[in-house]
């Protein structure tokens, strides 16, 4: 299988200085993948600059000339958690563009998967707000330029950072044509994402939250996968699926209280990569979003590609967490069938 990188040192120039987002995610995943060996195996991608018209296909004009005004006038707080350095709001637009040239990549059939290592990350862009750490919504840019330019009718997003997408449930929330899944600890940031918002108007039955309680692990999430997103997909029927790709699930990532191990996200990747090559002939894209314990987070981008490519993922250095008591999740597992009327 060939899969693309997405990647560009111009990520690093959206300079958030000791914010937990911040350049040295993305240095330390590109010195591993270097210093393993991985990055030769992969197919380069090089990003480009979103468009105005294209980031203005899922936010307000008024949204998009805020980022530009601020970062403009030489940075600053756009909320509590959000911050803009004077090259962010480029930034931003070439993090969109990343994520526009893997899927062109992988519709133009250059590659079957593609990873977009990009940030800001984008997964909590409303239309009209940055929010979370995010400025610009790159998996839903994507989405709707594979909309708009390519004509594919049935997209499948699924998002299993820690935290709840809400920027892209909401700009997708009255489209039928987009399934959105998303795993997300519950009660967490941004406090959205219950298993009974499932959409609306024409969109009703699209938007699949898995609210989990604190404390999952892999065993947990791979029942979510196999329970929920397995048989929602195969329903769905997509004609590509794009991954917001959030590692920040992670026992030792000190901003959640999941127990996900690095093997729980090459699980993950492996049943993504097996429901993309069953349904849309592996039309794959991966979008970097959260992620803070440097460590984890570049062995887990580093198995996740292991996965895409084929390969085994190598030996999980940081082990499972300590043992515990895990939630029991069948009740709500059976609740989500029974609100998406899945067998």
């Amino acid at each position: 299988m060939k899969v693309g990188l997405v990647y560009d040192p111009i990520y690093l120039e959206h300079d958030t200085g000791g914010h937990i987002e911040n350049r040295e995610r993305l240095v330390q995943v590109m010195a591993l993948l270097d210093s393993s060996g991985l990055t030769a195996q992969l197919f380069r991608v090089a990003p480009r600059l979103a468009t105005v018209e294209e980031v203005k296909s899922v936010h307000t004009y008024q949204h998009i000339r805020h980022v530009e005004g601020v970062a403009g006038s030489g940075g600053g707080w756009l909320d509590l958690d959000t911050f803009v350095s004077p090259r962010s709001y480029q930034v931003a637009l070439w993090a969109a563009g990343g994520a526009l040239s893997g899927l062109e990549a992988v519709m133009a059939g250059e590659v079957d998967a593609a990873f977009a290592l990009a940030r800001p990350p984008g997964h909590h862009a409303t239309p009209g707000r940055a929010m979370g750490f995010c400025l610009f919504n790159n998996i839903a840019i994507a989405a709707r330029h594979a909309q708009g330019h390519y004509g594919l009718e049935r997209l499948l997003i699924v998002d299993f950072d820690v935290h709840h997408g809400n920027g892209t449930q909401e700009i997708f929330y009255e489209d039928p044509h987009v399934l959105y899944f998303s795993t997300h600890q519950y009660p967490l940031y941004p406090g959205t994402g219950f298993y009974e918002e499932v959409g609306q108007g024409e969109g009703a039955g699209t938007k699949v939250n898995l609210p989990l309680p604190p404390g999952c692990g892999d065993d947990e999430y791979r029942r979510a996968f196999d329970e929920v997103l397995v048989p929602a997909a195969r329903r769905f029927q997509p004609q590509a699926i794009l991954v917001s790709a959030g590692y920040d699930a992670h026992w030792a990532d000190l901003i959640s209280l999941m127990q996900v191990s690095v093997g729980g996200f090459a699980s993950m990747a492996a049943s993504i990569k097996g429901l993309a090559q069953e349904l849309c002939p592996g039309r794959l894209l991966f979008c970097l979003e959260g992620g803070y314990h440097l460590q984890a987070l570049s062995y887990s981008v580093k198995a996740t590609l292991e996965v895409l490519l084929g390969g085994r993922a190598s030996p999980d250095p940081l082990g499972q967490p300590a043992g515990g008591r895990r939630p029991d999740i069948g009740a709500l597992l059976a609740a989500v069938r029974r609100v998406h009327r899945l067998a």
